[in-house]
């Protein structure tokens, strides 16, 4: 940081001094104000940051399609997160995107979103490694850092910066900018192994195979050609420095040494909650009523239906006895 704004400074004082003739139409003051701003961006505080990035999630979350309660993508995303309450003592809060991407991701404040299409791609321990990498990442202060660098390539373009304590509110332009700036960050090595490491300790806390964790990165590289608008998604889930198969290794190493089943992976899908939620999850509904009542219908018509046929055989049994007492 010391070093960042010595820097800044002393380009300050070079762009001051004597400037050419030539260089006299450039207009260094916008420059150096949107340096101030940069290094205004990086000695923002937890609190500006966490201001900034509500801001930021609440625009991604009306730009986007949010699922409701009664999906079964988020009643299955619910039970498998309903005892994540916090990550160092930040709270969490999940929610389900409807889209075609396989993504997902997590921001400094605590706030996880999930794509219906990554919750369609793998099964609950996959995704349960999936949301503890992202977890990961907030909990080492990856996502506040990579949020920072966005906010600072922002505040180049733009002056979004701090004024006096107090945070500048985003246009829509500039919360559009800080998006792209996001999907554009890539953690390095040391931070997405991190991640990775802690997703593995997340399953195993969960009483799952951490195998699950190389699981999950084979489904991803088998989807390393899935775009979208010209990105790939899977590169913004999970950083492809270092690539996928070196991670899976890595990862199936981990397993072998702590004595886990590479094979033992047999999860619920969301296949599974589609077919289960239909009941469970709408008792109110009048098409289950109306198919449990035609079935004790039918039950009921049929009933009425023996036990008119064994009165009738029984009223036939009767008259041909007496029939044949009267003959003789």
């Amino acid at each position: 940081m010391k070093k960042i704004i010595k820097t800044l400074v002393i380009a300050y004082a070079i762009l001051t001094s004597s400037v050419p003739a030539v260089w006299a139409q450039i207009d260094f003051s916008r420059l150096i104000s949107g340096a101030q701003k940069a290094v205004q961006a990086f000695t923002l505080s937890d609190e500006q940051i966490n201001a900034y990035v509500h801001e930021y999630i609440q625009h991604s979350d009306s730009t986007n399609k949010v699922l409701p309660e009664t999906s079964p993508y988020v009643i299955r995303l619910r039970s498998l997160t309903q005892s994540l309450t916090d990550v160092e003592g930040t709270p969490l809060n999940f929610k389900v995107y409807e889209a075609t991407e396989v993504n997902a991701f997590a921001c400094a404040d605590g706030s996880v979103r999930v794509y219906s299409a990554l919750m369609d791609a793998m099964d609950d321990n996959e995704l349960l490694g999936v949301i503890g990498h992202e977890i990961g990442h907030v909990a080492h202060r990856d996502s506040r850092k990579a949020f920072q660098t966005a906010l600072m390539t922002s505040a180049l373009k733009d002056g979004i910066a701090s004024r006096g304590g107090v945070v500048a509110q985003l246009t829509d332009s500039q919360l559009g900018q800080l998006g792209e700036a996001l999907v554009n960050a890539r953690y390095s090595q040391k931070q997405e192994n991190n991640a990775d490491d802690y997703g593995y300790d997340f399953l195993k806390k969960h009483g799952k195979n951490p195998a699950a964790m190389a699981a999950s990165f084979k489904k991803l590289k088998q989807l390393e050609g899935t775009t979208s608008t010209g990105i790939n998604m899977v590169n913004q889930l999970f950083s492809s420095h270092p690539q996928l198969e070196k991670r899976i290794k890595r990862m199936e190493k981990k397993c072998k040494k702590d004595g886990y089943d590479l094979t033992a992976l047999a999860g619920k899908t969301q296949a599974d909650y589609n077919k289960t939620t239909t009941v469970s999850t709408f008792p109110n509904d009048k098409s289950s009523k109306t198919s449990k009542s035609t079935k004790s219908g039918k039950s009921g018509k049929s009933s009425k239906t023996s036990k008119t046929s064994k009165s009738t055989k029984s009223s036939k049994s009767s008259k041909t006895s007496k029939n044949r007492k009267t003959s003789k």
